[in-house]
């Protein structure tokens, strides 16, 4: 059993998703049926999106970036181990391309804001 507050809306449903020796994963507590898809989405495979920060080589500024996609919420620490690592040079824009498929998850890393 697993207790837990759904984030897809404001609304916040507190929810509980049990599952059965079968592997069905029965919700309660959802007032739509989001809050069902994300608690069994959290049970089986978690994801989140990674927001952090790199270092720019030309300027004093730290660049922010996230993934363009949720990743395995397992990675994640791996994932910003990695952009610790990481320099990129101005100018940068909105959307750019930082880290290509981070860790083989298909998500890329993207500037989240221009520097020139």
């Amino acid at each position: 059993m697993a207790d837990m507050t759904c984030i897809i809306c404001p609304v916040g449903c507190s929810l509980t998703a049990l599952k059965d020796e079968n592997g069905v994963i029965k919700v309660t507590g959802n007032a739509c049926p989001r809050g069902a898809k994300y608690a069994e989405a959290e049970l089986t495979n978690p994801v989140r999106t990674l927001t952090d920060i790199v270092k720019l080589t030309n300027r004093d500024v730290m660049l922010s970036v996230k993934s363009n996609a949720p990743i395995p919420k397992s990675l994640l620490l791996e994932a910003a181990a990695i952009l610790s690592t990481v320099n990129a040079a101005a100018p940068v824009k909105t959307g750019d391309v930082i880290v290509k498929d981070i860790l083989g998850t298909g998500a890329d890393i993207v500037a989240t804001k221009d520097v020139d």
